[in-house]
């Protein structure tokens, strides 16, 4: 079993930050031992059926079988919160975006047998999928955007069940504008083939937002990400990433948790009320962000105070 000390330090070293700013991602890592991420797995799925406590409970029916509804669990699940303050992630996540930390979001990203695979894509400010930014940068950060991405393997994750696909040194340029909108599409999961992989993006096509038509991206330098569970792999969301499809060789479900980071400088959900894409939407009058690191000095997030077993949404939290 993992165990940590309050004393012990998973900070990067001078020369993996170096590394991470070169190549947009580092890892994978382990968070856990195999076995524990199992047992953490066997008691956390069942509890994700209960949303009683879920902050977008009231919206589950308009959210629907979408990627929305897995947004944010960390804010009704005790193993998940925990998790996104896990010292292996955030002492990592504060060697690149300093002392004051956000998590902003939380997703689970399932695969099953058969499915497709997740198009090669970037996100900046995460407005790819709802026409708005959800994340913004001070213009002080000077073309910096944006998010850190630490995505934690719960199951196998390789290249027979999906992994992660990254393209090294491809986060300091966006080939996407997120200004325009793509068109979402559900008939077209799972039945389209992009340079010969079944690729989709939960019913979109990240092709739309390209700044050039016919550029592609460079799918010879394609690096696959193979983790085992309780591994986890961190990197800029700005980064040209994708997954493989799930083959079907296997029944087991390719499952991963992703946790995003900002500093507390950076604006998130800035003027939004509510949150509409992949078919669903969101209110975020019971969302929260998770200080994970330092202090916030800056007061333009509401936040979510975590107590013993769960988190509470000040009434007096400036609003997102």
């Amino acid at each position: 079993m993992t165990r940590t000390s309050a004393n012990q330090t998973f900070a990067m070293t001078a020369a993996e930050v170096a590394d991470f700013r070169r190549d947009g991602f580092f890892g994978p890592f382990q968070v856990y031992e195999i076995d524990e991420m199992r047992q953490n797995w066997r008691r956390a799925r069942l509890q994700i059926l209960d949303r009683s406590k879920a902050v977008y409970r009231d919206d589950a029916a308009m959210a629907g079988n979408t990627n929305i509804a897995n947004y944010d669990r960390h804010l009704d699940m005790e193993f998940l919160a925990r998790h996104i303050t896990r010292p292996e992630i955030v002492h990592r996540v504060t060697s690149v975006l300093g002392p004051d930390v956000l998590c902003w979001r939380t997703e689970f990203f399932p695969k099953y047998p058969g499915d497709e695979g997740t198009d090669w894509h970037q996100a900046d400010t995460f407005a790819n999928a709802s026409g708005t930014p959800q994340i913004v940068w001070p213009d002080a950060a000077g073309g910096y955007g944006g998010t850190i991405t630490v995505w934690t393997a719960f199951t196998e994750a390789n290249e027979q069940t999906g992994c992660l696909q990254f393209i090294p040194g491809t986060h300091e340029e966006m080939f996407y504008d997120e200004t325009r909108r793509m068109d979402y599409q559900p008939d077209s999961i799972n039945s389209v083939s992009k340079t010969g992989v079944r690729r989709g993006f939960f019913g979109y096509d990240y092709r739309q937002l390209q700044k050039n038509p016919d550029w592609q991206p460079d799918e010879s330098r394609a690096v696959p990400m193979v983790m085992r569970p309780g591994e986890a792999i961190m990197f800029w969301s700005t980064l040209m990433h994708a997954s493989l499809p799930h083959s079907g060789a296997t029944d087991e479900m390719r499952l991963g948790f992703a946790a995003r980071y900002v500093p507390t400088v950076v604006r998130v959900y800035p003027d939004t009320e509510e949150i509409e894409e992949y078919g669903g939407k969101v209110r975020l009058d019971r969302y929260g962000a998770v200080l994970v690191a330092g202090h916030d000095e800056y007061g333009h997030n509401r936040l979510a105070e975590q107590t013993t077993r769960e988190f509470r949404f000040p009434p007096s939290s400036p609003p997102c």
